[in-house]
């Protein structure tokens, strides 16, 4: 806060708790009033009603001079003032670091116990996947669902389809550093119906109903183009994250006309990093509940893709 600031606000504040008292000790004495002789203020209406001079009980009263002093040692001691620090020291960054820290401190005893072990071990420890699991639904699920099964554009986390490796290390790299993913556009690369025959070429690697003519016309331009990142088989490039096309798991949907958007105007996706936020126990944690989910025998949903 700018200096002249702080003295607004300290200004401010001292008058509206002074004119506070001054307000209530002034209401608090009995009025007197030159026209009347009794209990009330002397002011009537409609002829007969008059209002009548109730100051506050003296215990009433002194309940709100104490509230007023408790006010201003508050001021004293707390900040309240402007940039006044108070005598206290006391800051809300302080308070929220102390409370940070005492969490962290009784989450150590917890988190110590799955320290340094190897992550395939952790995959098989009931303990383990049920703290990854609450890891995993707190940060994870808006992208990838509460179930890990994805949603178009998000990966589905329990098949055996990785774009950048299934390995346990390699998926740990993925939660911990996250990934960039790049499809580019290849529309001006594939003029004159290059970008359909391409699509149906795609199609036929994993056994889509594809026109044969087109998809033919597509293989020469598949192996002179977009080989170099899926491979010629189609089979696709972990070290790049480029997607194996020949299976039956497409990250943003299998039909021609999303294939042709694909090609045509690219794809970006991408996975942030979360060492950072997570730190280093927990990103371990949710990584060994995701490994045990990509081993599970149940089987891929198609169209969702692998991170």
């Amino acid at each position: 806060m700018s200096p002249s600031w702080s003295i607004y606000v300290t200004v401010l504040t001292l008058i509206n708790l002074v004119g506070l008292v001054w307000l209530l000790i002034a209401t608090a004495r009995r009025r007197k009033d030159e026209h009347s002789n009794d209990k009330t203020t002397g002011h009537v209406w409609d002829g007969d009603i008059s209002e009548l001079n109730n100051p506050l009980p003296r215990w009433w009263l002194g309940m709100f001079i104490l509230s007023f002093v408790f006010g201003a040692a508050y001021l004293v001691i707390y900040p309240g003032l402007g940039n006044w620090a108070g005598t206290s020291g006391w800051t809300s960054g302080n308070e929220l670091r102390a409370s940070i820290d005492a969490a962290n401190a009784k989450l150590e005893s917890v988190y110590a116990q799955f320290r340094n072990r190897p992550l395939d071990e952790l995959a098989r420890d009931p303990a383990a996947q049920k703290l990854g699991h609450n890891v995993f639904v707190n940060n994870c699920a808006a992208c990838h669902g509460s179930d890990a099964r994805g949603a178009k554009g998000f990966p589905s986390l329990v098949d055996r389809d990785w774009l950048w490796g299934g390995e346990s290390e390699a998926i740990l790299a993925s939660v911990r550093d996250g990934r960039q993913g790049a499809m580019p556009a290849l529309g001006a690369t594939l003029p004159n119906g290059g970008v359909s025959e391409v699509a149906n070429y795609v199609r036929s690697l994993s056994g889509l109903p594809h026109n044969e003519m087109q998809a033919k016309a597509g293989l020469a331009k598949f192996a002179g183009i977009c080989a170099a990142c899926h491979g010629v088989d189609g089979h696709g490039n972990v070290a790049l994250g480029a997607p194996n096309l020949s299976d039956e798991i497409w990250l943003y949907g299998s039909s021609q006309a999303t294939i042709e958007e694909t090609i045509m105007n690219g794809r970006g996706g991408r996975m942030p990093a979360w060492s950072s936020i997570l730190g280093d126990d927990r990103t371990r944690l949710v990584t060994a509940w995701i490994l045990a989910q990509s081993k599970d025998p149940a089987p891929a949903v198609p169209s969702s893709g692998a991170p």
